[in-house]
């Protein structure tokens, strides 16, 4: 063997030893296996209803929303509630939901999920810090906040986390830094067994054509898109929605948020054509949950009732 051969082949080793770089970002070199749900095939089984909806009732320490006039209920109570009201089995709990995040409050909720015949089949987790901060310390901060609720999802039995790419106060949105900060945390995401998902949600940070260039430079087999049917409507433009709703279904595999509109901060509403999303849903063959998201002022249940009747109407034909 040649000296330079030599070298190589040291480099080489020490490369896959520490780690390759994919598009600049240093990733761990050994493969993951892919992540395996067995999701239920009946429409009904595939529902799930998000807290978010009932920020108003929900009582918590990290609940801004909450309504003071409203009946209340602590989170570990929520799919009691799901189950009586819309007969569905699984939900979506929202981060700052959740009353504590102490083992002995998370066996409970793990408990009462159990009793009520219910399992959670993602967490929204939302979080102070962004991703692509300029400032390392503010991604280190952004990256502990993910992984503490990657924990909580194996506390309680659920397959997935959301992580919100929060808006960073003096950075643009940046690709580089937020897969850097990314495969981080889908490295200790999959060391658990626990997908991480990636919204649609804000214009300016979640960008759906931003959050695909984000998976695709991450490109782990343990991070996806979590496409919501109507946050893209909020430009105005129905073309981008769609074009945005079917990008994001081509990198998602288990949760989407379904809901017929959103509701602007002027209170103008974006309606979304329910058929076709559900057409795009089915052609990209999507066979993940379906998580209930309506996000307009009023009383959640009776539109939450709509959609889950909606949704059931669709994933049948």
């Amino acid at each position: 063997m040649s000296l330079i051969n030599r070298r190589q082949f040291m480099a080489n080793a020490s490369a896959l030893a520490a780690g390759i770089v994919i598009g600049g970002i240093s990733r761990p070199a050994f493969a993951d296996a892919p992540p395996h749900i067995d999701f239920p095939t009946a429409p009904r089984d595939r529902i799930s209803v998000a807290s978010y909806p009932f920020r108003a009732y929900i009582n918590a320490p990290g609940n801004r929303d909450r309504d003071p006039k409203l009946p209340g209920m602590d989170l570990k109570d929520f799919a009691v509630e799901v189950v009586k009201k819309f007969n569905v089995h699984n939900i979506e709990p929202l981060s700052r939901h959740f009353s504590s995040l102490e083992n002995e409050y998370l066996v409970q909720f793990r408990a009462a999920l159990r009793l009520a015949n219910a399992k959670a089949v993602d967490i929204a987790v939302d979080g102070d810090h962004s991703f692509y901060d300029r400032d390392l310390a503010a991604r280190k901060r952004a990256i502990a906040h993910a992984k503490t609720f990657v924990d909580v999802a194996v506390q309680i039995g659920c397959p997935s986390i959301r992580a919100h790419i929060r808006r960073a106060k003096d950075s643009s949105p940046d690709i580089h830094l937020a897969a850097e900060s990314l495969v981080d945390v889908v490295g200790y995401a999959s060391s658990k067994n626990v997908v991480v998902n990636l919204e649609n949600d804000d214009l300016v940070s979640e960008d759906a054509f931003f959050v695909v260039k984000v998976i695709e430079a991450v490109n782990h087999p343990f991070l996806h898109a979590l496409p919501d049917f109507a946050n893209s409507m909020m430009t105005g433009n129905a073309d981008f929605n769609y074009r945005a709703v079917e990008a994001m279904f081509h990198h998602a595999y288990c949760i989407c948020h379904v809901k017929d509109g959103e509701v602007d901060d002027n209170g103008k509403r974006f309606s979304i054509d329910m058929r076709k999303t559900f057409a795009i849903l089915k052609a990209t063959g999507y066979r993940g949950y379906c998580s209930m998201e309506f996000d307009e002022p009023g009383d959640p249940y009776a539109p939450t009732a709509a959609l889950v009747e909606q949704t059931l109407r669709y994933l049948a034909q």
